[in-house]
């Protein structure tokens, strides 16, 4: 060999094809196809499944309309992907959402929008194309992939990840949902729904239903547990922190109970001390990222450094004097704002005018 690469020897190869055909044995399935009108009607009679770890239903009307366009025109659909549940039913592992679309429009209950290519069917519901027209949109068929019975839920929910990892479809937020159940994932999905969250940290209705508050109270606990092992990529290291975390909440149930009160003290002292909360001005409607790290992760960590500040009186802290500053201002600027230096600059320029206050 001409590099440093180390030597690959007929064991490690054996060892290699062992894991290979346990892991694969973990996946058995069988490819199908179902036609349109056989998936509207199953969605709508219960016969599938969605799983407690999908998203929501966030599409919003044009993307509904934009995928019935495709379906007129029968460009090619992505599989969905099933598994067979012991009562026979089949839960959804991958695509509510063009399910729930399929149904919404068959059933009348969604009028379509402005179309790019078909703009003559544009505003049309199912009932008003002719009804040949009609029939073949029930006879289209789309692919679908089944994973058998015997698939555990790890092998399901690894599934979920590995599609929605390479979708755009799906953001970081709702793939930790669907690969990562577990009993630090119910404390973050119990959180975002925080009254005193969403009043401190208001977002759009749209970042909502993407899940944008989950994605504040992941990188809470992530980045005030410490940045040793970032790498300058927030979903990665959030998604390696969630299973690990998982994983240490099911060794010591009483964990979930004191993360969620370091949660709920820093968010009262955030409303307490700092007048706008994470917004810029007291009437922001919206909340930047690095606005909300800096904020509730320093003052977690001023609080655990000196936690007599829980108690002192807010004019004395004075966060205005400086919140409203140029060097706050650079401090979260979006230059570079998921390098580490810049995440732990903003971090810690918090923490430390909290504990010099």
């Amino acid at each position: 060999m001409t590099n440093n690469d180390p030597m690959i020897t007929p064991e490690d190869q054996e060892a290699a094809e062992q894991q290979i055909v346990d892991q694969s044995k973990r996946i058995d399935f069988y490819i199908t196809e179902y036609s349109v009108e056989i998936l509207a009607n199953k969605m709508r009679d219960g016969e599938y499944v969605v799983p407690t770890y999908q998203r929501e239903f966030t599409w919003e009307d044009d993307r509904k309309s934009k995928f019935i366009e495709s379906v007129i025109m029968g460009l090619p659909i992505p599989f969905v992907f099933f598994w067979e549940m012991p009562d026979g039913r089949l839960e959804i592992v991958d695509g509510s959402q063009r399910l729930r679309t399929l149904e919404q429009f068959l059933f009348n209950d969604l009028k379509l929008g402005d179309l790019d290519k078909l703009g003559q069917v544009s505003g049309f519901r199912f009932d008003d194309l002719p009804e040949s027209r009609q029939r073949k949109i029930r006879n289209r068929s789309i692919r679908g992939i089944v994973l058998n019975e015997h698939a555990d839920e790890a092998a399901r929910l690894d599934m979920f990840e590995r599609i929605n990892t390479g979708s755009k479809n799906a953001n970081t937020a709702e793939v930790r949902r669907g690969a990562l159940a577990g009993p630090f994932m119910d404390l973050v999905m119990e959180l975002s729904d925080y009254p005193r969250l969403h009043s401190l940290a208001p977002m759009s209705p749209k970042q909502k239903s993407e899940r944008g508050y989950d994605e504040l109270v992941a990188r809470f606990f992530a980045y005030g547990d410490g940045l040793a092992n970032y790498r300058d990529r927030p979903a990665d290291f959030i998604y390696e922190y969630t299973n690990k975390m998982n994983a240490g909440f099911r060794e010591d149930p009483s964990a979930y109970a004191a993360y969620k009160e370091r949660f709920h003290t820093t968010m009262e002292f955030v409303e307490r001390v700092f007048p706008n909360g994470f917004r810029r001005t007291a009437t922001g409607k919206a909340t930047p990222r690095a606005r909300f790290e800096s904020i509730s992760i320093g003052s977690y960590l001023a609080l655990k450094q000196r936690p007599e500040l829980a108690a002192m009186d807010k004019d004395s802290i004075a966060v205005s004097e400086w919140t409203q500053g140029p060097e706050f201002t650079r401090a979260i600027g979006a230059d570079g704002a998921n390098a580490r230096s810049r995440l732990e600059g903003r971090i810690n320029f918090v923490r430390t005018r909290l504990v010099d206050a």
